[in-house]
């Protein structure tokens, strides 16, 4: 079984999530990571996991990337596509096990979600939804990741695994 964890990351905090993820899939699946720059194919995978983080109470677009990288040093590539274009772009995915994640502050009463309009992305592309969106948290703009985001990603990822292989077993 082969996954694709493809993720977006201005500092290098979705990155982080985005491994451990990966790191949690491993038992089950052969795991592919892959940065929304490079534009990877999702051709011949049998789930999808996408994560980027929430500007702006939704996926990054242009505008907020360009406002991320004036507020401080952003890793390369990371201004010129995002997982909103990636999406865009995507192929269709029938049937294709999915699941979507973000990295956002943790501020009461502070709406949005990357994930939640990421998974609606999916599902428009055809895939199955294994489980809900999920959010990590950061505790600032610039990270870095909250204590214990990277163990419950790692989590997060094995419980992915377990919730996907079953539906590809029948």
């Amino acid at each position: 079984m082969k996954a694709l964890v493809v993720y977006e990351s201005m500092y290098g905090n979705t990155e982080r999530v985005a491994l451990a993820i990966a790191d949690g899939l491993r038992d089950g699946y052969e795991v592919t990571v892959a940065d929304v720059a490079t534009m990877p194919r999702a051709f011949g995978v049998d789930l999808i996991v996408a994560g980027g983080p929430t500007h702006a109470f939704g996926m990054t677009r242009p505008s907020t990337r360009e406002q991320a990288r004036q507020q401080g040093e952003v890793r390369p590539g990371a201004v010129d596509a995002g997982l909103r274009e990636w999406l865009a772009c995507a192929a269709a995915l029938g049937g294709v096990a999915a699941a979507a994640f973000d990295t956002k502050i943790n501020k009461p009463f502070l709406p949005g979600s990357a994930a939640r309009r990421a998974q609606k992305q999916l599902r428009r592309l055809g895939c199955r939804i294994v489980r809900p969106a999920q959010s990590f948290v950061v505790t600032g703009t610039a990270g870095p990741l909250a204590p214990d985001e990277e163990r419950r990603a790692r989590r997060w990822g094995a419980e992915l695994a377990a919730a996907a292989l079953p539906l590809h077993s029948v």
